[in-house]
């Protein structure tokens, strides 16, 4: 790659550690010097924000897959206009906690056959995939007790239960073998520390 501005993406299941992992990863760029914008899914924006809330919070069922697809694709029209656009085309790298690749396995491929639903409306109102996707990987099991161990509210999905969990893990490997240009599978049941160095090796290497 040529050095410019990238798009940067964490994906995996619900207590995998991607907040944590985006949050050293941006350090170690702050201290590289490279400017970028530290964002996440659903929301990065005003409206985005307001749609999240509509999303994780609330009873499991809530919504149908279907009108989950619709909300979570409206959140991130917004996100793309009025944040990651806007960053890259100043020349920040741009950091996300979840993209369509979440919308692709939770929604796509876990709720009901709906993958080409999704894949149809993020051609049309999308338009545009991460230059690198990390997934964070690991036990189902012990990433639900962290998950549900948050307590702040946001646990909508992760009271779908472990089969729902298992089912996302083995969706969002898939995804990584259907995009291997972009996508990295990270041992995420590891010392944080030792994530974070493989992690930001890979991204400095990619903007150098």
């Amino acid at each position: 790659m040529d050095g410019a501005a990238r798009f940067i993406t964490f994906e995996g299941i619900d207590g995998s550690g991607k907040s944590t992992q985006i949050r050293r990863l941006s350090t170690r760029l702050e201290s590289a010097g490279i400017p970028h914008v530290m964002t996440r899914e659903p929301g990065g924006s005003p409206g985005a924000e307001e749609i999240r809330r509509l999303l994780v919070e609330g009873d499991p069922e809530r919504w149908s897959a279907e009108t989950e697809i619709l909300l979570f694709t409206a959140a991130r029209r917004d996100h793309l206009e009025k944040t990651i656009r806007p960053a890259l085309a100043t020349g920040r790298t741009v950091i996300s906690d979840r993209f369509a690749d979440s919308t692709r396995v939770y929604q796509g491929a876990t709720r009901g056959d709906l993958r080409r639903t999704v894949d149809v409306l993020h051609a049309e109102m999308i338009g545009r995939e991460p230059d690198l996707t990390f997934i964070l990987d690991m036990d189902p099991r012990a990433a639900l007790t962290r998950g549900l161990g948050r307590g702040n509210g946001e646990e909508r999905f992760e009271e779908f239960g472990l089969d729902f969990q298992e089912r996302l893990r083995a969706g969002f490997l898939d995804l990584a073998a259907e995009f291997p240009e972009r996508c990295r599978v990270i041992d995420a049941g590891r010392d944080a520390e030792a994530i974070a160095d493989d992690i930001a090796r890979t991204v400095l290497e990619v903007l150098a």
